[in-house]
């Protein structure tokens, strides 16, 4: 699998996530031609050599008329990228940036997602900068990022509403439940598009992931720190193991819960991106029975999850640990049976075939379809799908 680690000791930005990709080996040209691909005018992409320290860097800027910049809601902005030729995967993960950024918006300045005008970031270099990131790591069939912890500077900065204190509200939002550190740095070091991009691309934080690592890119910011201002990208191979990652355990304790409620909070939990959840019976002080129950998820969604835990049950705290996990490569497939086409998740190990397992809803439906026992369906499903799997390769 094609990964990346970004390495980010002086903070993150989009200018600086682009100049590591380009430096990495993402042609310009390329870049330039698939952003054109917008529905969006009034800029020009440019890229040059800088030093900061000892280091050599490139630096990316979106140069932008200056009658081209104006605030865009989130739906203006989704728009732009519904209407472009981008890769599907470039306009998901594109959309899912902004969306988040949107979210943050709105929960700090206490207003609905729809209502949120971006000024700053629905700027026209912040989508290029956006889309443009998700473009290069596509261009560098990147399928895995993977992100060091973020320093968070400190001091204050000039916004849209007047002196704000470092990190600003909205990044502050985006970082929650991703590994931050203090350098002692007192600048604005990781920018809302920095924050957005890689904490919502990111499969893992902290530590870079076991990897070969095939180039190295180097993204210069625009600041003269102490420190050399400037990001790294290590872009690279892992084992066809699925990786190591981190995920972060959630979890409360509850004693004075109806246990009706439990099903839709953990349906909500769920469908707002919750890897597994689980109930677990335990005996609490005073001999009372109590339930733990446990969330696991990725580092970027532990606020929003958190949120829906305090919105849909009775906790008054929530805690929450960071793991470190290997998986199997998986994918999923729809593939024919006896029975008609069943969904299967298929797991592998360096590429060899470890599991097959069909979606246990579809064999349960097909066999009171056919009045046929669920183990039988099940059993054959499995062996079908494994002769087709073997056969193909």
């Amino acid at each position: 699998m094609k990964v990346a680690y970004f390495d980010c000791p002086s903070g993150a930005s989009g200018d600086m996530i682009l100049g590591a990709l380009v430096d990495a080996g993402v042609s310009l040209d390329s870049l330039s031609t698939e952003l054109a691909k917008l529905p969006l005018a009034g800029y020009r992409l440019v890229a040059r050599e800088v030093t900061k320290g000892a280091f050599r860097a490139t630096k990316v800027d979106v140069e932008v008329d200056a009658r081209a910049h104006h605030a865009r809601t989130l739906s203006e902005i989704l728009g732009l990228l519904g209407r472009s030729a981008l890769p599907a995967r470039v306009k998901a993960d594109a959309a899912r940036i902004f969306r988040r950024l949107a979210e943050a918006e709105a929960r700090v300045h206490g207003s609905a997602v729809e209502a949120v005008h971006f000024h700053d970031v629905g700027a026209v270099d912040a989508i290029v900068d956006v889309t443009g990131a998700v473009a290069g790591l596509h261009l560098l069939g990147v399928e895995a990022i993977h992100v060091s912890a973020l320093p968070l500077g400190g001091g204050m900065v000039e916004g849209p509403h007047g002196r704000i204190p470092v990190p600003g509200p909205g990044t502050a939002e985006l970082l929650k439940g991703f590994p931050v550190y203090d350098n002692g740095v007192r600048v604005e070091l990781v920018t809302p598009t920095g924050a957005a991009i890689l904490t919502t691309l990111a499969a893992s934080s902290g530590s870079m992931p076991p990897m070969t690592v095939d180039r190295v890119g180097y993204g210069a910011g625009s600041m003269d720190l102490p420190i050399p201002n400037l990001l790294r990208c290590f872009v690279g191979t892992t084992a066809e193991t699925g990786g190591r990652e981190t995920i972060v355990q959630l979890e409360t304790t509850i004693d004075d819960m109806s246990p009706q409620l439990y099903e839709p909070l953990m349906e909500r939990l769920l469908e707002a991106g919750a890897l597994d959840v689980f109930l677990t019976p335990i005996i609490m002080k005073r001999s009372r029975p109590g339930v733990v129950l446990t969330a696991l998820v990725e580092p970027s969604k532990v606020g929003d999850l958190s949120t829906i835990l305090f919105e849909e049950s009775t906790t008054i705290g929530v805690r929450w640990t960071d793991y470190q996990r290997s998986r199997l490569e998986r994918e999923l497939v729809t593939l024919s049976t006896a029975y008609g086409p069943v969904s299967f998740k298929v797991s592998r190990l360096g590429g060899k075939i470890v599991t097959v397992t069909p979606e246990f809803s579809e064999v349960a439906r097909i066999a009171k379809e056919k009045g046929l026992p669920v183990r039988e369906v099940l059993d054959q499903a499995r062996t079908d799908a494994r002769r087709l799997l073997e056969r193909s390769g």
